[in-house]
């Protein structure tokens, strides 16, 4: 069994196995006339996303489309891959986005910077640019209509400026990306998701209350699966976005202008590591994926520019 089955119907997650791993990044396809992938995964697991798109009869010339959250590279990474796999699959980003993917050295660049080169070469990857002509910019509040389903995409930042949600009405599916947050199913815990370099409070704040007056019916997580209820995820996720913002600004003071990363990365473990039962919990998952230096680093550059 895996949380994936409880998917909707019309939805079928794709496990990426980023880094080796199961439950850590999913996929998603939205099933109709012309069908939509949510998400890549990383571009060392495009071969597995592609085999999983195959096995649910999804063939080279069917997909349609192929929407991301943003451009991180867990998310987006294998997109320049795909796009030579499923060369009718048009790619829909949020316009600050779309530039990055047509010339992706700044985006690369960045990604070095944050994950180191080891997990550069072992996790993630690069990632192949995409041809412009291959690439729509959403706008907010556009509807993309895969026949029989459509996909409402809104602009979401403060995890990232070019972050979009995917709202499946019909269904009632909000497939979130980083905006809510993590939780592994080996863990159930809900963390939030704050790294460097645009990470802004008060952006998520509002991309989380207008999740909510959606009244998903299902609220799907990148990292990883569904989630519910959806209304009191939301708000936890609210809460402790929050909380984890008001300890890095506690540290911050007490430390004063010269607090480096990771005197905040410290101060979020000390606080949050004994309600996240981190010694029975999945520290090789979240520190692959969203530990608490990457939050730490994003949460201090916010406090500096806010």
């Amino acid at each position: 069994m895996s949380v994936l089955d409880d998917l909707p119907a019309g939805v079928v997650g794709i496990d990426t196995q980023m880094g080796g791993l199961p439950e850590v990044t999913a996929g998603y396809l939205v099933r109709g006339e012309r069908p939509a992938l949510v998400e890549t995964g990383p571009a060392l697991v495009a071969g597995v996303v592609a085999r999983g798109l195959a096995a649910a009869g999804v063939g080279p010339g069917d997909l349609a489309w192929i929407v991301l959250s943003h451009i991180h590279l867990d998310h987006a990474g294998g997109v320049g891959d795909l796009v030579r796999t499923f060369p009718n699959a048009t790619v829909v980003v949020h316009p600050v986005g779309a530039r990055h993917l047509v010339d992706p050295e700044r985006l690369l660049a960045s990604s070095a910077r944050v994950y180191g080169p080891q997990q550069m070469a072992t996790v993630y990857g690069g990632i192949t640019p995409v041809e412009a002509g291959r690439i729509h910019a959403a706008e907010d509040g556009e509807v993309i209509d895969l026949g029989g389903a459509r996909l409402e995409l809104l602009h979401a930042p403060g995890h990232a400026k070019h972050h979009l949600a995917v709202f499946e009405p019909d269904l009632g599916a909000l497939f979130t990306g980083d905006a809510v947050g993590v939780v592994l199913p080996s863990v159930g815990v809900l963390r939030p998701a704050t790294p460097p370099p645009d990470f802004d409070r008060d952006l998520a704040v509002g991309s989380l209350r207008r999740f909510a007056e959606r009244s998903p019916r299902h609220l799907v997580l990148t990292h990883f699966g569904p989630v519910g209820p959806p209304a009191e995820r939301l708000a936890e996720a609210e809460e402790r976005l929050l909380r984890w913002c008001e300890t890095a600004e506690a540290a911050a003071r007490a430390h004063g202008d010269g607090v480096e990363v990771e005197q905040i990365a410290a101060a979020l473990r000390d606080r949050f590591e004994p309600e996240e039962g981190y010694e029975q919990g999945d520290p090789d998952r979240f520190e692959l994926l969203n530990n608490y230096r990457s939050n730490a680093a994003g949460l201090l550059r916010w406090i500096h520019t806010h």
